[in-house]
């Protein structure tokens, strides 16, 4: 005999109705594509929160310089959408989809959920 659990339940009744099923929330997606979108993750040059970090300190020709990545999280959505898909000086390019870009967007800026087309 079969045990059919509850959640398998409640997805085949969902299902039945014409509910959209997901696994994942908007929230976790974003979060996942922010962390790791095509290989090396957005927060590793550019923060937790988008906040610009620093990744190198070097001398070149006796001079002291930094790598820092810019902060993102104070972009709005038109230039967030222009900087990812232009060419940036030592970001990798990472071929997003418009809905990637607005997700990524949204993670960054919760609040700004209704204000993105």
């Amino acid at each position: 005999m079969r045990v059919i659990s509850v959640f398998t339940l409640l997805f085949i009744t969902l299902s039945a109705f014409g509910e959209e099923v997901s696994f994942i929330t908007e929230s976790e997606y974003a979060s996942q594509l922010y962390h790791s979108p095509r290989g090396i993750g957005c927060n590793k040059c550019h923060g937790e929160k988008g906040e610009g970090k620093l990744i190198a300190s070097y001398k070149e020709k006796g001079e002291k310089k930094e790598f820092r990545p810019p902060a993102i999280n104070s972009l709005d959505y038109t230039a967030f959408q222009e900087a990812m898909r232009g060419r940036q000086k030592g970001m990798p390019r990472y071929y997003l989809t418009q809905e990637e870009i607005k997700a990524l967007y949204i993670y960054l800026h919760p609040e700004a959920l209704e204000d993105v087309d």
